[in-house]
């Protein structure tokens, strides 16, 4: 059956107009269990005669409606959408889990019978598949046993298959990563959300910050002071989820023990984290640093200032095992840099110049950590989400879907136009 997608959502306050697939598409629904037992569904939508098959999955967004998916069409591969089983609701995101899920789709498409299978992953999906890709690449006993929270996964007994090529379009450093350069270390009191220590409040004139949209301008001093500040708020939030892990593991072993039910409540009760004010990375505030062509302003808003404060941001509600496993800039595994040197197949690595959130450092630590021999990088004008820097322009998905389409047409085979 042919299908058109409506407005979706990508990301906050960001919507793209997803043009018509091919009128010869195919879609289907897939409902798979995986290795671990849980339930995650994917769509796979082809056009005749297609034998690549380009998955898109991010660990934390339904991407179905991707506006890649009908440029891929048109291009002539097949494409496969999947979710996680923490689609559109991270509380309990487990990263490791999240590979699981994964491997489920990859056995999928193998069973399927296509020829080549290449991975796309958009901003955290780039992580993701990368997290995926390096774990798939060792041996069962090599993988990851545990999460950092100590919950055993079984990566070991799962089908992790291989990829035939890997596309990274504005991937960030990893969950964690994005959430260490931009969590605010000014918060004095985490039970307060407007507590501030006025040395380290990037928001304030006295240490640089300049009244929107002005570029604020902060010191090498100031700047050194405020990173490390964020790491040891991390690692404070790192050491509370700890403690409650270590509570709940302690009840679970007193219920094996005494059989009571006020034992077994302990060990069943949730402790969720709030974490207060998470937009407040310098860098979208003083376009100075890490410059490229992008807007005042986070991938969130045009004022960071205001909406650090708000309810909107990254990692604000998690559960202390989805905080060392996602949103822990010093204890998750899923951190592309740690993974990339494992990545071997055919790769293609774009940046949008106009990025938020993937910035020009991060893209380059990034691509140097790679080990693959088949390299190729582009550099694409348009915002993290694909939108055009300026009205009328192209939008960064139609450039970035031209460059994926020639390299997939010099790597794999892709379905004739019609």
């Amino acid at each position: 059956m042919s299908d058109s997608a409506p407005p979706t959502r990508l990301g906050a306050d960001r919507y793209v107009t997803i043009e018509e697939r091919p009128a010869a598409t195919v879609t289907s629904v897939h409902r798979l269990t995986t290795s671990d037992g849980a339930t995650v569904h994917g769509v796979l939508a082809t056009v005749p005669s297609a034998r690549t098959v380009v998955c898109l999955m991010h660990p934390r967004q339904d991407v179905t409606h991707h506006p890649l998916v009908p440029l891929l069409l048109r291009a002539g591969a097949a494409v496969w959408t999947q979710q996680t089983r923490s689609a559109n609701n991270d509380l309990t995101l487990l990263h490791e889990q999240a590979l699981l899920d994964l491997a489920a789709g990859q056995v999928f498409l193998r069973e399927r019978g296509f020829e080549s299978i290449v991975t796309l992953g958009h901003s955290g999906g780039g992580t993701l598949f990368a997290f995926y890709l390096e774990q798939a690449a060792h041996s069962p006993g090599a993988r990851i046993a545990t999460t950092p929270g100590g919950r055993p996964v079984e990566l070991a007994e799962a089908t992790m298959p291989l990829v035939d090529g890997a596309i990274f379009l504005a991937p960030h450093p990893g969950q964690g990563q994005l959430l260490l350069a931009c969590i605010d270390p000014s918060v004095a009191d985490e039970c307060d959300p407007l507590s501030v220590v006025p040395e380290l409040d990037p928001f304030h004139p006295a240490n640089g910050f300049a009244e929107p949209p002005t570029s604020s301008g902060y010191s090498e001093e100031f700047l050194r002071r405020y990173r490390a500040a964020q790491r040891a708020r991390v690692a404070r939030i790192d050491a509370v989820a700890r403690e409650h892990l270590a509570r709940t593991a302690e009840a679970r072993s007193a219920f094996k023990t005494s059989g009571r039910a006020v034992d077994r409540r302990r060990s069943l009760a949730p402790r969720i984290i709030t974490v207060f004010r998470t937009d407040a990375d310098p860098r979208t505030v003083d376009l100075s640093l890490d410059p490229n062509e992008r807007p005042y302003g986070s991938l969130f808003g045009r004022r960071p200032d205001l909406i650090n404060y708000g309810q909107v941001g990254f990692g604000r509600l998690t559960t202390p095992e989805a905080w060392l496993s996602t949103w822990s800039g010093l204890s998750s595994n899923a951190e592309f840099v740690r993974c990339a040197p494992q990545i071997t197949v055919p790769t293609l690595f774009i940046e949008l110049t106009g990025d938020q959130a993937a910035f020009p450092s991060d893209s380059r630590h990034m691509i140097d950590a790679l080990g693959t021999d088949d390299l190729t990088t582009a550099a694409v004008r348009g915002l993290h989400f694909g939108r055009p820097i300026n009205p009328g322009e192209p939008t960064g998905t139609e450039l970035a879907a031209a460059e994926i389409t020639t390299w997939l047409d010099q790597r794999f085979p892709l379905a004739p136009p019609r």
